[in-house]
């Protein structure tokens, strides 16, 4: 059983489980210049054989034996040239004695016959079955992390660059797609054969062969083939989805300094994905789940963002090669950056600075709940651990940071120094630093040190006063962050942050306008006090000017200033700040400032987080400014205030939903957020009639609304799962957990049955825990994954066994990870104090009770002033 491991004096848990050791390339033997794949598929029987020709340069004279990577394969013959080799396998590792031995300048050719039947792991075959007879015929390959080595023996590390051929024989009524330029196809008999030639040189991992009954839709960028493949009947999806592409290239190459570097670009979108996409060279694999409506597309900008992403990686992590996978953040951030990027591009600088927020925010989540590590680190069990929040969210925010430090001109400068001296080469983070210097002058090591090579961020507490005798304004900066366990490291930031006085009126020079006056200050010490001449009391403070630093902030400001900035400040992150301090505080002037800003902000981010923070104020005022958010011409505004509402419990917001959940509205997220609120605030103190009425619309919402990506009858299972003491809710749920269920319900179903098992009889989480059981033994890594997360919630010894079962037999590393982390939360659940848990319930029915009385108290102040 894994245990806890906790730093000794803070609370965050160690990245670093049992099983953790240091990861370093292996030894090189010499240069592998080109891999070539020769393989015949047979897909009903779901196996294929072939042979695999590495040709490789050896690095020194005298090389007797060679190690490759080759799990679970059938290993037939090996040659160098017309000679046999003798080798020994053990189903992970191929070990060759070389007969001849090694000589410099002398290029080997080693071709290994093989064979798979039924992989598990690299390659996938995907078919029709009993449960799911729409389902296509395709075959498809993930590579990332270490994969490959499950359907090709190869040396299977990113540190070594080759180019590559796939000649693969498919059923004639099939295409198969893979990197680089397509040389040849030839009919033979029954059978089909492709050739690809990957000619600039790329790692293993991003091989990739994707086989199927495709549509192929054709664009082009710069005289380049620019091509989406989709199941046939999705092509209106597909150019919706990916019909930004071209725009992208060019915007890429333009930014990067680099133009797009490979023969073509193609984009397929296959069944069953494990990723969201994968940018395998020239051939990004996407899961057909991205592929949008027109309805969809309305608020979903979530495959756009996608697209954007494994657009980038052909730049970073493709043309440029992270050398480790210690070392991921280099590609990883920098296309999550380039999300933010394409938003700016596209939709504007304030929706990239929101979507920058929400990187930011998904990064600390990770930090405060899950684990803290370096960005940069070799110590863990398998590198696919490495992916995650930090990875991907934080590196974006340290790119920013970066490109904050240095100015837009020389970030991009630097950019291409990068891209440029590392073309078709391996790299470290320290590359990028060299290409920083190269190209300003500047040495960031100061902030790699703090955000890249050690864990955390700044935590900071801001108080403001202001000394009319003497004009100065006093800002007090306080770092809250505790102090890391190991003794090693100072908790504490060294960073220089911008702090702004503005006025508004007259002194903005326009009566809605605003100006900043800014001071830059040195920030290093545990708590220290700033003191700024002004000519004048300014109207607001704002702290990080442009909020570029990656941090957590608490403002204690004075209500009326927090008003001001809510209303004036020019950063749409300012002003999110000001609404959550304005929230904290509490009270009918404060809900006020956030009502009237709900009806006035331009922008929409800032009405999603208003909306949010609205509902967190226990008064009746707050939720009659929240309907307002209900007729919001955007549609996300719409579904932040729907949930919002479905937190207050009481008739009021009842009301409000019910027409949504019936009737619908102009986006599935909207109508299934509405939906899934009413299942939320019938478990208050409404009554068991309306209980009855939302199960009776449930029913008929699972019925009858089946969409796109199940997002509406979604929905309803959410709804359902709130329901914690209905054995009929249990039972629809249960319902949708059979196979058959259209996969995007399914797994929401198996997600729901932990969030409804802490109010069910002990006969019903028998029931729960028995269909868990039997689910997880299923192979497929998103119902594995659903599984983990369902239990993860339960409040039973029983589901430790069920996880710790599912960690012990999963191949995938990421399912093995997850199962653990949720023991240890079971493992608190049932340790908790049910006395405790008792007392919060008490608490908060006293809060509820509390609500209107609070509420009229307000008000008769209010008339008193």
């Amino acid at each position: 059983m894994s245990q806890v491991f906790l730093d000794s004096e803070n609370s965050h848990k160690s990245f670093e489980l049992p099983g953790a050791k240091p990861h370093y390339n292996p030894d090189r033997p010499g240069q592998v210049e080109h891999i070539f794949l020769d393989l015949a598929l047979d897909i009903p029987n779901q196996s294929y054989q072939g042979t695999c020709t590495i040709r490789l340069n050896p690095v020194r004279d005298g090389i007797d034996r060679l190690t490759l990577d080759a799990v679970n394969l059938q290993i037939e013959s090996v040659q160098v040239g017309e000679t046999k080799q003798a080798f020994d396998y053990d189903g992970e590792l191929l070990h060759i004695q070389l007969e001849p031995t090694t000589k410099v300048g002398e290029a080997i050719e080693v071709a290994i016959a093989y064979s798979v039947n039924k992989p598990q792991r690299g390659i996938y075959f995907i078919a029709p079955d009993k449960h799911y007879p729409d389902k296509p015929v395709q075959v498809w390959t993930q590579g990332e992390d270490e994969d490959s080595r499950f359907w090709f023996p190869c040396f299977d590390y990113p540190g070594q660059l080759a180019t590559s051929e796939i000649r693969v024989r498919v059923p004639r009524q099939l295409m198969a797609i893979s990197n680089g330029e397509l040389v040849k196809t030839e009919a033979d008999g029954d059978d089909k054969i492709y050739h690809w030639h990957q000619k600039q040189v790329h790692p293993t991992y991003l091989m990739t062969l994707a086989v199927g009954d495709f549509a192929e839709l054709q664009d082009e960028w710069n005289g380049k083939p620019v091509t989406y493949y989709v199941e046939k009947g999705k092509e209106q999806e597909a150019r919706i989805s990916m019909g930004k592409t071209p725009r992208m290239i060019e915007f890429f190459s333009e930014k990067y300094g680099y133009a797009y570097p490979y023969p073509k670009y193609a984009q397929v979108c296959v069944d069953d994905f494990i990723f969201g996409g994968m940018e395998n060279t020239s051939t990004t694999l996407l899961t057909d789940r991205c592929l949008l409506d027109e309805r969809a597309a309305l608020d979903n900008r979530g495959t756009e963002s996608l697209v954007a992403h494994e657009l980038a990686h052909q730049w970073f992590g493709d043309l440029v090669v992270i050398k480790h996978w210690s070392h991921a953040w280099l590609k990883e951030g920098m296309a999550s950056y380039s999300e933010i990027m394409w938003t700016d591009y596209e939709y504007g600088a304030e929706d990239a600075a929101y979507y920058r927020l929400n990187e930011a925010r998904n990064y600390l989540d990770e930090d405060s709940s899950r684990y803290r590590r370096p960005i940069v680190t070799h110590v863990y069990r398998e590198a696919i651990e490495l992916y995650d929040r930090h990875l991907y969210e934080k590196g974006a925010c340290v790119y920013h940071m970066i490109r904050a430090e240095l100015g837009d001109d020389l970030f991009w400068k630097a950019v291409t120094t990068f891209v440029n001296d590392n073309a078709h080469k391996t790299v470290e983070t320290v590359d990028l630093l060299r290409a920083i210097e190269k190209a300003s002058g500047r040495n960031l090591l100061f902030l790699f040190d703090q955000y890249v090579y050690r864990g955390g961020h700044p935590d900071y507490k801001v108080a403001y006063s202001w000394d009319n005798d003497s004009n100065l304004a006093k800002v007090t900066v306080t770092q809250t962050q505790a102090k890391e366990g190991n003794g090693s490291q100072s908790e504490l930031f060294d960073l220089k942050v911008p702090i702004g006085f503005g006025y508004v009126g007259d002194e903005a020079e326009g009566k809605n306008a605003s100006k900043l006056k800014t001071f830059s200050v040195r920030i290093h010490e545990k708590e220290q006090a700033f003191y700024f001449p002004l000519e004048k009391k300014p109207d607001f403070v704002s702290f990080d000017v442009g909020n570029h630093i990656l941090k957590t902030v608490v403002l204690e400001y004075p209500l009326p200033e927090l008003k001001v900035q809510l209303k004036a400040d020019p950063d749409p992150l300012a002003r999110i700040v000001a609404a959550e301090m304005l929230a904290k505080k509490g009270g009918l002037e404060a809900v006020n400032a956030l009502n009237d800003a709900l009806k006035q902000e331009p922008f929409w981010g800032v009405r999603f987080e208003l909306a949010k923070n609205l509902a967190t104020i226990k008064l009746d005022q707050a939720l009659e400014g929240l309907t307002a958010g209900l007729k919001d011409a955007d549609a996300r505004v719409r579904r932040a205030t729907v949930e919002a509402l479905s937190t207050i419990k009481t008739r009021e917001s009842y009301k409000a939903l019910k027409p949504i959940a019936e009737e619908g509205d102009a986006s599935y997220y909207v109508e299934a957020a509405a939906i899934r609120g009413l299942g939320s605030i019938v478990t208050g103190s409404l009554g068991s009639s309306k209980e009855e009425k939302v199960l009776k619309l449930l029913k008929s919402v699972l019925r009858e609304r089946q969409g796109w990506n199940e997002v509406v009858r979604s929905g309803a299972i959410g709804a359902l799962s709130q329901m914690k003491t209905s054995e009929e809710a249990l039972n629809l749920i249960l319902e949708y957990t059979a196979p058959g269920t259209p996969q995007a319900l399914r797994l929401a179903a198996i997600r729901a049955l932990g969030a409804v098992s802490s109010g069910q009889t002990n006969s019903s989480l028998e029931r729960i825990l028995d269909r868990l059981q039997e689910l997880s033994r299923e192979t497929f890594f998103l119902t594995q994954v659903s599984v983990v997360i369902a239990l993860g919630q339960m409040e039973t010894a029983r589901a430790i066994g069920i996880l710790q079962a599912l960690a012990d037999q999963t191949p995938d590393g990421r399912v093995r990870r997850i199962a653990e982390e949720a023991v240890q939360r079971v493992q608190k659940n049932v340790g908790s104090d049910k006395a405790v848990k008792q007392l919060r319930e008490e608490l908060d029915q006293l809060k509820q009770a509390n609500q209107e009385l609070r509420s009229r108290l307000e008000n008769l102040e209010a008339k008193a002033k």
